[in-house]
């Protein structure tokens, strides 16, 4: 089934950014200059009083990392569902004043001041939420993808930017990044041990996810058309998850354009819905990724079958090839060869060092922020492979930045009303 722009709840919004224009932009923003200032947690209070926005699946699971670090202490939550703020308040001891339902719960949260925040929400609702919290002068923790659309992933740019600016940490949590073997095995790419890069794979091949996680597809079935239900299953809502491609497979979509140092000129693709029947997502795509010097990039994902699964990035080079899976292992080989090894449990690993990191950020002051810009890349580009496969054709970056297009969520307007 073919989805056009309209069939995805697409709206234009104006902006005339080219390409060009855009990374220098973004480049820029990870070069800010702080200026000194106070901050709350500090070295001298280094207990983090931490906001948990979004009490779901994940929302639970991060929440024991946190604990277990030692540096933060929960003090409020917010999620649209009674039931589980209950429990995280009866799992930490927050009073029931710290509790917080409804879609503008994080607004109650934020009045609260916490130190910071982290957002597990779905991730329509990530721009908007961690927006606020910068201009309430709160940390961030973002989980990815930052947004679904171009709107909200220039939206983040600007709060990244804003974060800087006013002494305050903005950290959004990809887990390879924080390993080690990744980290060393670009920075080796970097300075040339694989050679002239001249072509690239990248995939999240999977089962069935979002009917396997906690069947989250039963609440759809239970109550069509419920736009509670519904929410509860948003990763099968386009607008609130973004796509297959954009809520998962830009793991390894955020790797191609590491190692490439780059974002894609231009995209096009296909796809199709073959397995899922509740929601509106397509659960194969098949795309190539246009680079700068004539590079491109193989991109596929599934949500179906079984056998075979991965969540890899290889890139070739003319004197090596470096061979990239999530919770697999990392190497280069070729002439300069990197032996690397296995990540282990990265999903977890990889949030933990990233909740230290972002301890020590405010405790030791750091606000340069470097992880928003390349998440900024990362999610247009997997925007822009989005739309390629929703298109059926061939979408420029710079068409993509012109066309400004934003999803809008019957969902979350019912919810609303």
């Amino acid at each position: 089934m073919s989805v056009s722009s309209s069939d995805n709840g697409l709206r234009r919004m104006p902006g005339r950014v080219s390409r060009r224009t855009f990374m220098a932009g973004t480049a820029a923003a990870s070069f800010s200059i702080v200026k000194p200032g106070s901050v709350r947690g500090t070295q001298a209070n280094s207990r983090i009083r931490l906001g948990l926005i979004g009490c779901g699946m994940r929302g639970k699971w991060i929440s024991n990392l946190f604990a277990k670090h030692g540096g933060y202490e929960i003090v409020t939550v917010a999620d649209y569902f009674q039931d589980r703020v209950d429990y995280m308040g009866a799992k930490f001891d927050i009073p029931a004043d710290r509790l917080h339902t409804g879609l503008s719960g994080y607004k109650r949260l934020l009045d609260q001041r916490p130190d910071a925040v982290a957002i597990e929400s779905p991730p329509f609702f990530h721009p908007e939420q961690a927006t606020a919290a910068i201009d309430a002068g709160v940390h961030v923790n973002l989980a990815k993808p930052i947004a679904v659309d171009v709107p909200g992933c220039l939206k983040v740019q600007q709060a990244g930017s804003r974060a800087t600016a006013s002494n305050l940490c903005f950290l959004v949590d990809f887990q390879t990044r924080a390993n080690a073997l990744y980290r060393e095995a670009v920075q080796r790419v970097r300075q040339g041990d694989i050679g002239e890069i001249g072509l690239g794979e990248a995939c999240f091949n999977g089962s069935d996810v979002w009917n396997s996680w906690n069947a989250v597809a039963q609440f759809v079935r239970e109550k069509p058309g419920d736009p509670e239900a519904r929410l509860k299953a948003w990763g099968m809502d386009n607008a609130l998850s973004g796509s297959i491609l954009v809520e998962q497979t830009i793991h390894s979509i955020d790797v191609a354009t590491w190692i490439l140092d780059a974002a894609p000129v231009a995209a096009e693709g296909s796809g199709s819905r073959r397995h899922y029947q509740e929601g509106d997502i397509w659960d194969t795509f098949a795309v190539i990724c246009h680079f700068p010097d004539k590079v491109d990039l193989l991109l596929s994902a599934k949500q179906w079958g079984a056998g075979y699964s991965d969540i890899g990035c290889r890139v070739y080079g003319t004197q090596g090839t470096i061979d990239t899976h999530y919770g697999g292992n990392v190497s280069i080989r070729g002439s300069k060869p990197f032996a690397g090894g296995p990540t282990g449990d990265l999903y977890t690993l990889g949030t933990s060092a990233n909740i230290a990191l972002f301890h020590e950020n405010i405790t030791n002051r750091r606000f340069e922020n470097p992880t928003v810009v390349p998440s900024v890349r990362s999610n247009l580009s997997a925007i822009l492979s989005r739309e390629a496969a929703h298109k059926r054709r061939t979408v420029t970056w710079d068409e993509m930045i012109r066309a400004n297009e934003q999803l809008e969520s019957d969902i979350v307007r019912h919810l609303k009303a």
